[in-house]
């Protein structure tokens, strides 16, 4: 019996892995170059995120934006990965969201892509597959991903985190993001605008506009509402993906983190890519 072939992956995966600052209190703390290179339980950061994309069915190929060329020179997780042909390596952007701008910017139009960042040690390949099925499911431009509140604060009741509360339910955000359209990578020029004017409140109100702010504020926006208000002002169709695993909401920005972090990884969500590539490099 012929058995069915399998549909190539979806999608190509890219994680920002940049440093927004020159000094970081968390790399200070760690004593390491990049806060990707943060090791929880013994593993790097950013080795934990590679070997989650790589496991993961929807995941084509995993290209990385950032660290700095001195850094990926420096270590020997990076460089081997790179060397071996299962990432591919670009410099970083002046900011996460030019990171995201330059990078989308490479990919053919028909290529679907999703974005996360180094500082998430608990991505699974099992999130990554949810998350991208259900986005490539949405008939949407751009999708985020998010995790209930009360299941993140259940599983990492000690861990900091921005909640955003709406009128049917808080939520907390994932670092998961898909660029389904064309179209729909025009949200990361979006995100570019919004990062120049931050410190100027008034602007970024006036950009989202006013009464959904404070509709927010108030509590009376729903989740749904929110979207439709988005994706109007932003003339594209902007979904998201709730998902059902605490771990995918959580990463490591500051020193609290990681201690909170250091806890709790006590499994090991995927192997561990450099093992995995000394071996597929042996003759």
């Amino acid at each position: 019996m012929t058995r069915p072939k399998t549909p190539p992956p979806d999608f190509a995966a890219v994680i920002l892995a940049g440093e927004r600052d020159a000094r970081d209190a968390l790399r200070d703390h760690a004593g390491v170059a990049s806060k990707a290179l943060i090791e929880i339980a013994g593993r790097p950061m950013i080795a934990r995120v590679i070997a989650a994309l790589e496991g993961a069915e929807q995941v084509g190929s995993v290209h990385l934006s950032g660290p700095a060329e001195a850094v990926v020179r420096s270590s020997e997780v990076l460089s081997g990965l790179i060397e071996a042909g299962r990432v591919t390596w670009s410099p970083p952007g002046a900011s996460p969201s030019t990171s995201a701008y330059e990078v989308l910017t490479g990919f053919p139009d028909d290529r679907k892509v999703m974005l996360t960042t180094a500082d998430h040690p608990l991505l699974s390949s099992e999130i990554v597959d949810h998350f991208c099925r259900d986005a490539a499911r949405s008939g949407c431009d751009m999708v985020v991903g998010l995790a209930p509140h009360d299941l993140v604060r259940g599983a990492y009741p000690d861990l900091k985190k921005t909640v955003l509360r709406f009128r049917d339910g808080a939520f907390c955000g994932c670092n998961l993001f898909a660029f389904l359209t064309p179209e729909g990578r025009r949200m990361a020029d979006r995100w570019r605008e919004v990062e120049r004017e931050r410190k100027k409140p008034r602007a970024v109100i006036r950009m989202l506009g006013l009464w959904a702010v404070l509709r927010y504020r108030l509590g009376w926006l729903t989740l749904e509402r929110a979207l439709a208000l988005l994706s109007r002002k932003t003339g594209l169709r902007v979904g998201v993906v709730v998902l059902p695993y605490a771990h995918a909401s959580v990463d490591v920005d500051s020193v609290d983190d990681y201690l909170v972090l250091t806890r709790h990884a006590g499994a090991d969500p995927a192997p561990d890519p450099v093992s995995q590539a000394a071996g597929k490099m042996q003759p």
